[in-house]
């Protein structure tokens, strides 16, 4: 089964990469693996704060996924596959890959204006070629018509 590998966080183009997966694992017959990846916090000398940051992340984190999964659910009937994972997004993202080979696709929304955005930059620059499946970029300007009519 090919799964689509989307990596959400709290920006339009990650749910317009969301959606743009959704659509097309339910035409394919795929599914939906999400990756929420929570940057490490750098040590705070005081426990407690770095403790309430990281439990607010959490939330966050909990918060993106509980939307995502709704919205999942309503296009694709069925619960994708998801992953909160603390670390470096990009580490997670070639750790995921490399955990699942029924991953067919990382899909990547890029921003409606100016740069596209770190993960778009780094995975379509001179590391695409030695990735273990395709890169695709859903644009960060489509409209939700458009967004269907392509997917």
């Amino acid at each position: 089964m090919r799964t689509y590998l989307v990596v959400l966080d709290d920006t339009e183009e990650s749910e317009i990469a969301l959606r743009f997966a959704a659509r097309r694992a339910a035409k394919t017959g795929g599914a939906v693996e999400i990756l929420v990846a929570i940057p490490r916090q750098d040590f705070v000398a005081w426990g407690g704060v770095q403790a309430t940051i990281e439990q607010e992340a959490l939330e966050n984190a909990g918060a993106l996924v509980a939307r995502a999964t709704e919205m999942l659910g309503a296009e694709l009937g069925q619960n994708p596959s998801v992953n909160v994972r603390h670390g470096d997004a990009v580490t997670l993202i070639r750790e995921a890959l490399e955990a699942n080979p029924e991953i067919g696709a990382l899909v990547l929304g890029a921003a409606r204006t100016g740069s596209p955005g770190p993960l778009v930059a780094h995975f379509a620059g001179a590391e695409s070629g030695s990735l273990a499946c395709p890169v695709m970029i859903v644009p960060g300007s489509l409209s939700r018509e458009a967004l269907d009519r392509l997917s």
